[in-house]
């Protein structure tokens, strides 16, 4: 029977047919205690490292003007996004952020409350901000309408760019292993080597990724202010 070839993305894990691939988004879960109970820990201390410099850099993205404490939704954000995606780097675990249920769940909910916000309380601003300053007349109503489908299109570019950089690398590295037992011994070694150098690449996207989407969640949100 043909099978998508995507379908190697989803492992089939069921409990009297109630499928649990999604229950590997929460397995972080089992790794909080620790950073509890054992603290100062070397991990911890480097964790902590971390989110205060991306709570430094997300706090200049948003401006003076914005609220204490909204850099903590945008590192829970990148937090959520790194783990799911090194969790896809494990073999037989579920990669959730290559696919779209939950990608664009993330990023609907957020674009369509900077909206909502933006336009209720700054409506002016809102308005202002759909012709770039030094338009000339004449371009005013064609930037009105490129500057609304790029607005409105901003969610599907947030899903889509997590969604194929994430499913992208492991479709290659799917490939690759499955030509691995045709190959002679001298190939297979290159083969390995090259894998090697594929699961590298995928953690430097991994973490890019997660990065990229809480920056541009900021600017979103910098936006309407």
């Amino acid at each position: 029977m043909m099978t998508n070839l995507f379908s190697v993305f989803d492992p089939s894990t069921n409990i009297m047919n109630l499928s649990l691939n999604w229950l590997s988004t929460f397995l972080g879960i089992l790794i909080l205690p620790p950073y509890f109970w054992f603290m100062p820990s070397r991990h911890h201390i480097l964790w902590v490292k971390i989110t205060s410099t991306l709570h430094q850099e997300f706090k200049t993205l948003l401006g003076p003007s914005s609220q204490n404490g909204s850099t903590f939704m945008f590192i829970s954000l990148f937090i959520l996004i790194l783990f799911n995606n090194f969790l896809g780097l494990f073999p037989y675990i579920f990669t959730s952020t290559s696919h779209l249920s939950l990608s664009l769940t993330l990023a609907l909910p957020l674009w369509l409350s900077f909206m909502i916000y933006g336009w209720i309380n700054h409506t002016q601003h809102m308005f202002a901000h759909l012709v770039p300053q030094g338009t000339p007349p004449i371009l005013m109503p064609f930037m009105v309408c490129i500057e609304t489908i790029s607005n409105i299109i901003r969610p599907g570019t947030l899903a889509v760019r997590l969604t194929a950089n994430m499913i992208a690398g492991h479709l290659l590295l799917t490939l690759l292993g499955n030509t691995g037992s045709s190959l002679s011994s001298s190939l297979l070694i290159l083969l390995i080597f090259g894998q090697l150098m594929l699961i590298t690449l995928e953690v430097a996207v991994s973490i890019i990724q997660s990065y990229v989407f809480a920056v541009l969640s900021t600017l979103y949100s910098s936006e309407v202010n």
